[in-house]
Order: structure tokens, then sequence, then C-alpha cells
């Protein structure tokens, strides 16, 4: 058998029968998790000796049995002491402890992650809170930045046209049996710092440690993509160092060619799989996802991500405010990816409180480099859905051909204040009194990412409105003291959403993500966040809280699936919530060592 079975897959994916392409092949026998006559789960591996350590998904180290050791002849090749998972995590953490640089924490837990699987993950559950800037944002960025020197390990497949015509016999040689979560970039946009090329991995690398060890998708089941485009960076085409192909980026028909050749190969080796896109231009972000979200189940995390974390924010701080979103008005600064991602979510969210579309649109007022967005203007396509007639700033006064920033908060009477410019400073002092003259409460999200981008630090705009602002930001920020005060500021976290969506997916053997199942996602974290936590004025939930996010998230994604007519399974339990989210919870991975048997 290979190194993943139906077992091992949560119980929760067992043989689908859809229209996806099938195949068969042999497989690789790495080991077959099994279960014993009382139902004890052990694994039974065909490897041994040095062959079963140097394995990163069989390694277990120090935690070898005795008899084990014998049994796989493992016998002298460890140190005498036998650990349990819980010592070997006390050991690591100590070693993480000591690295003297948030980089190099970061190739500190790279490094174990490639020797014990498990171990990396037992090290990262019991320290979720402390290690998710270094495994995930912020830090993530800067190894990123800094891959091609870095590099000591492979991880995941590369795509680039080296090899893309020969993308089926590629994927055959990737260990995994049964994948189920694919993330996918081609580095063209990474938030904050744009064009990376191949070292854009680190980013899907990250990503998916969060759908383990926050999402309770197993790693066995996981794949980090790199699809290798070219690079428009000259300095990373000359750097004798860089590992990507040096050449420029593919474009237009030649890219749509490439990335159905990739397509095509995921489709055939793992027809249940869901891909994420990750960090695409912003043009071809809405373009590659409606090339192919009905052709596997797929999303974007820039766009849908970023848009149902924003609106769950927001739903959580009208609770506080005790009115309704649809008392409020928006401005979005910021028309990208993530900023139109999070105006279709709100125009979406308002119609689901009740309004008509166009009286949503009327409500959310999009702002790119030029100003306003207003039809008749020259603009991406993605954009127009979301430009104001002329009509609606008729009587506004203005000055140049669009309404700027300040000027559409006055005159639209912006109650709400969405960051996703990437523009450090772009909420000033003016900016920010502006939306508390039209509102007791205003509402102010400074969302970019990296910290250094943020439009504005969450002290300036409590400052500013006397304390006031309910802030939320998109990186990490501290606590803010404020009149003797302790004001808790929520990091809107794409981690809120994204793991638990894509494991309800996977649950459910979604054959397509529905614009339903990601705003499920948006409505269940703001439900959870107003159980647990708006009463502490938290808007969002702590990092300690990501797991429990997720499997609520998850089960409501299952749900939606199944309502929607998606769901790739009739035998789910949706008629009961709390049913449903122990069936979730019960197919949730956790780090843990199993008995080993020799095959």
């Amino acid at each position: 058998m290979s190194a993943t079975t139906s077992e091992t897959r949560h119980e929760a994916v067992p043989t689908k029968t859809s229209d996806r392409p099938q195949r068969e092949r042999p497989i690789t026998p790495y080991f077959d998790l099994k279960k014993d006559e009382s139902g004890r789960k052990y694994l039974e591996v065909y490897l041994e000796g040095i062959a079963l350590l140097r394995l990163v998904l069989t390694n277990k180290g120090t935690a070898f049995t005795q008899e084990e050791r014998i049994a796989l002849k493992l016998d002298g090749l460890l140190p005498p002491q036998v650990e349990s998972l819980e010592q070997q995590v006390e050991r690591v953490y100590q070693g993480f402890c000591r690295a003297p640089s948030d980089i190099a924490k970061y190739q500190y837990l790279r490094a174990l992650q490639e020797r014990q699987e498990v171990l990396f993950y037992g090290l990262l559950d019991a320290h979720l809170e402390e290690m998710m800037p270094i495994v995930y944002t912020p830090t993530v960025g800067k190894a990123v930045q800094r891959f091609s020197h870095l590099y000591e390990n492979p991880r995941g497949l590369s795509f680039s046209p080296i090899n893309i015509d020969r993308a089926a016999r590629t994927v055959e040689g990737y260990p995994m049996e049964d994948v189920r979560m694919i993330v996918v970039t081609d580095s063209s946009a990474i938030l904050g710092i744009g064009d990376q090329g191949y070292g854009g991995l680190a980013i899907p690398i990250g990503k998916l440690a969060l759908y383990t060890v926050g999402g309770g998708v197993s790693p066995f089941h996981t794949m980090p993509v790199a699809l290798d485009v070219g690079t428009e960076r000259i300095d990373l085409i000359n750097d004798p160092r860089y590992l990507g192909v040096r050449q420029r980026r593919l474009k237009g028909p030649e890219y749509e060619e490439f990335l159905d050749k990739f397509i095509d190969a995921i489709r055939h080796r793992w027809p249940n799989a869901v891909i994420q896109w990750e960090d695409l231009s912003k043009q071809a972000a809405f373009e590659v996802l409606e090339r192919y979200r009905d052709v596997v189940p797929s999303f974007n995390d820039d766009i849908q991500g970023t848009g149902a974390v924003a609106l769950a924010g927001v739903l959580s701080a009208c609770r506080l405010k005790g009115e309704a979103l649809t008392d409020q008005t928006f401005v979005i600064h910021g028309a990208g990816a993530g900023g139109i991602g999070v105006a279709d979510a709100i125009v979406d969210g308002l119609v689901t409180s009740g309004l008509s579309e166009a009286e949503a649109r009327a409500k959310v007022f999009v702002l790119d480099s030029k100003g306003l967005l207003l039809e008749g203007r020259s603009m991406e396509g993605y954009k127009k859905p979301f430009a104001q007639p002329a009509s609606r700033v008729a009587d506004w006064r203005f000055e140049g051909n669009a309404p700027d920033l300040l000027e559409t908060i006055c005159e639209g009477g912006a109650t709400v204040l969405l960051g996703l410019s990437g523009r450090a400073g772009a909420f000033d002092e003016a900016v920010v009194q502006a939306v508390a003259q039209n509102t007791e409460r205003p509402i102010v999200f400074p969302l970019s990412n990296p910290t250094a981008n943020s439009e504005a630090h969450p002290a300036e705009v409590l400052a500013w409105t006397e304390g006031k602002a309910i802030v939320a930001t998109g990186s990490p920020f501290g606590e803010v003291r404020f009149q003797g005060k302790v004001v808790p500021i929520g990091q809107g976290n794409n981690a809120f959403v994204f793991p638990g969506l894509g494991f309800g997916a996977i649950l459910s053997e979604a054959s397509k993500i529905t614009d339903g199942m990601v705003r499920a996602a948006a409505w269940a974290l703001a439900e959870y966040t107003a159980e647990e936590h708006v009463g502490e004025g938290l808007i969002y939930p702590p990092i300690e809280d990501l797991q429990e996010t997720s499997k609520r998230v998850a089960a409501a994604v299952v749900a939606q699936a199944v309502k929607d007519g998606v769901a790739g399974r009739d035998d789910l339990p949706t008629e009961d919530a709390e049913t449903l989210r122990a069936y979730v919870a019960e197919r949730f991975w956790k780090p843990e060592y199993l008995p080993f048997v020799h095959g």
C-alpha cells in the first residue's frame, strides 16, 4: 500500500464515485494504516533500518520502542532512551528558543519538518500562537525573499517550462498516493513583496502547515506546488544562486496552456484534490479562478479567503456596536485581489441581510490608486462591477477626476473603513477622524500585510478617535493601552477561514467550492466569535482558538456543500449542527505516534 490509505484520510474520504477522471496504477509501498481486533490503530511498515529513519513520514526518532527497534532493525541506530512525543516536543522547543532570529527559527522548524513530520506538528500544536508568525506571516515573507540562498531540502512539486510537457509523468513521482489539498502559487504577487519567482514555494509550504495544525487536514494528504513560469525580476534572473528558471514570465495563451497541462495532470493523478490558488497577480487571480472553478474544486484565498475574513470581522464589529450590517456604509481602500474580494463579500453579506443587490452596491465604495471607482473611467474588468455610477457622486464636492479617500469618506458618509492598499500610513489622522464624524463607533481595519505596510497603527487609530474606534489589523499587533484600559487588537487572519474551508470541502468531497460555501465560512467565523469572544470586546478569536474555529467553519462548509448540491457523499449528518460538528471533530488530524509492525 502507499503512504496514504483510506483510513489515513480521517476515515472521511472513502472511494468516491464521480465524473472526475479515475486512474489505476501500481502503488509504491511505504506503510499501511490498519486496526487490530480491538479497533486500535497501528502502522504496518514496509521499510526497515536506516530507510525508516530517513523517511520523514515514518521517522519517530527516539520514540521507537525497544520492541520496534528490534523488529524493524533499528537496534543500535538510536540513543538508548525511549521518549514520548511530549518529551521530544519539550526538547525541540528548547532548540527553537535558542535560535537567534526569526529567520533562524524558521529554518529550525523547516529542518525539523523535513526530519520528523509528526514531531514538527506536535511542536507546532503545542506552541501555535508563538510559532504561527514564524511559519506564516510575517517571517515567511523573509524566507521567500531568501529562498534560493536558504534552500536545503526539497518539498512539494515544481512545474516549469522545462518539465510542464512531462506533467503527467512528473506527478507520478510524488510519493503521496491520495493528495486531497494542494496550495499552488506562481509567485507573481506575494503580499507586500511582489514577484518572487521560484522562492514563492515557501508560501504554500507555510499555508499547508496551517491546514494541518489549524485545520485538521492530514499532512500525508497535502502538497505544495510552485508554478515557476519565470519572473520579471532581472535581479533574480542574474543571481547566480537563484534556483528558478531564468526567463521572463509566461503570459497570455502560453500561461493558460501551461496551467491547463498542470490541471490535467493533477486531475488524473489525484481526482479528489482541492486546489487553493495563492499569490497570483491580480488580473490572473480572477481569470484563473473563473477558468478552473468548475473544472476542479478550487478557490483563491487572496480573493475569497480575504473577503470572508473581512466580512466576519465587520459582522462581529457590528454586533459589538449593537447595529446591523445594513446600517453601515463602506469604504474599501485598495482594489487588487484582496480589495475586490472584500468588496464582493461585503455586497454578498448585505444582500444576505436583506438588501437588493443595487442597494448593497450603493453602500460599498472602492478606491484604487486613481481614486473612487466610477463608471466610464478606464479600469481593469474585475473592478467594473464595483464602479459607482457618475450620478452617485453628482452632488459631491471633490477635486480632480474622481474623489480621493478623504473626499469619499466625507461625501459618502462612511462608517466602515477597510484598508487593502498595501500603503503604509494611508489612514492618517484626517482620514480616521472623518470616519468618526459619521458614526459614534467607527470601524477601522488596516488589513494590509506585512506589518510595515499596514495603513495605520492601531494605537494611532484609537488615539485619533478618543478610544471609540473598533480596530482590527491584517498583521499581528499587540494590545494597546489607552487611558488606563487594555484594548485587544484582533487580527483579521485568513487562517481563520481557509483551513476550515479546505477541510470542509475535503470531508464533503465537494465537486466545486461554491460562493455559498465561502459565505458559510464567513458567517460561521462571525457566529463563533459572537458566542465566545464578543463579550470580551474581541472581533476575531485569539490564535489559540484556531482549531476550534476551523472545526466550526468546516462544519458550516460541509452543510452548505450539501445544500448547494455539490457534496460527493450522501451520508453526511447535516440534519443536526452538533452531530455534524462532532463528525468533523472526529476526523480532525492530530499529531500522534502509532505502534509500528513490520509488514
